[in-house]
């Protein structure tokens, strides 16, 4: 069964049209579906067309939460409630054509394990579009998946992604990243991507510094997740021995300058004694917290955060691969 999954946030005017379309597009490809709407603290009256689509049709259920909570969260939400084996993401506003669903399960069913959307002629304007295709460069520079548009709303994934990725803050958006790390296979198609018709977008301009924030978190995780103090003590390394370099060569210059005088030439003065020490400082305290980070991940991660599981075979592993989702 497929599980779609639509976050949203005050698209009252859009959900009877978008559920339309969905039942229009599964029904011709005999595709069984379930719709879950996520409805995220919305003020207008998307909860009350979320009951009526419910109340006329079985295959539909709703969420709401008690204020807005962000899109990460809704996307939670609707992974912990989907009952099927594959669970598509689609946004509310209907730039996202149903139409697409058979082209993502196809390509799914070549053996990919997630199929991230391409908006090919975004139907957004240029402030939006540039920054964006900035942000899919360094993301792909970094992380070493390059896709054209990671931020894409339209995903589909096996259940077995959602129950082995976390998402929380914005992470939402390198869903394909944390994916991939954990050693499951990813594509990415071109999709057909429609203007707006109701409401206004949710993101402004605070959105693109805070994807770049948080693609430094998904670096993070995905490289050294397990092993914090390869990043965080190499770091340290590198600043430690720059600052006692600096300092073992001012000792050397007061030893040679004062050798065979009665008095002593000062150092302080020199700006090489306040950066040496800043240097090893600094990089005393990155070892440190380097290996603070590796008590942590010590005592209170997961087994499941160390390794994936493909498949199993012996008679006791029936039933073994139904892994409790923990967010």
């Amino acid at each position: 069964m497929l599980s779609i999954i639509i976050p949203l946030l005050n698209e009252s005017e859009s959900l009877a049209l978008l559920h339309r379309e969905i039942g229009r597009v599964c029904d011709a490809h005999e595709i069984d579906v379930e719709v879950i709407f996520i409805d995220d603290g919305s003020t207008d009256r998307s909860w009350n067309v979320i009951q009526e689509l419910t109340e006329a049709n079985h295959r539909v259920s709703g969420i709401r939460f008690r204020r807005n909570f962000g899109k990460a969260a809704a996307l939670t939400a609707g992974m912990r409630a989907a009952g099927g084996d594959v669970i598509m993401m689609m946004d509310a506003d209907l730039q996202d054509d149903p139409a697409e669903i058979p082209q993502f399960l196809a390509k799914l069913h070549k053996g990919y394990d997630v199929v991230n959307g391409w908006k090919q002629r975004r139907q957004d304007p240029w402030h939006k579009v540039y920054p964006s295709r900035v942000f899919n460069w360094m993301a792909g520079r970094l992380t070493g998946l390059k896709l054209h548009d990671h931020n894409c709303g339209l995903k589909l994934f096996r259940a077995e992604v959602a129950a082995e990725i976390r998402i929380y803050g914005e992470l939402h958006r390198f869903i394909a990243i944390l994916a991939q790390a954990r050693g499951f296979r990813v594509v990415e198609i071109p999709v057909a991507h429609r203007p707006r018709r109701h409401g206004v977008s949710k993101y402004g301009a605070w959105r693109f510094l805070r994807g770049f924030l948080d693609l430094l978190t998904v670096k993070f995780l995905t490289g050294f997740g397990q092993r914090p103090q390869h990043m965080l003590g190499a770091v340290g390394l590198i600043f430690f021995s720059i600052g006692f370099l600096g300092l073992g060569y001012l000792s050397i210059v007061w030893l040679l300058t004062n050798v065979g005088s009665m008095g002593f030439a000062p150092i302080g003065n020199r700006p090489l004694l306040a950066y040496s020490v800043a240097a090893a400082l600094l990089g005393a305290q990155a070892i440190s917290l380097g290996l603070l980070a590796e008590l942590l991940v010590a005592y209170t991660g997961r087994e499941t955060d160390t390794y994936s599981v493909a498949e199993r075979t012996g008679a006791k592993t029936k039933n073994s691969n139904s892994v409790e989702i923990e967010f």
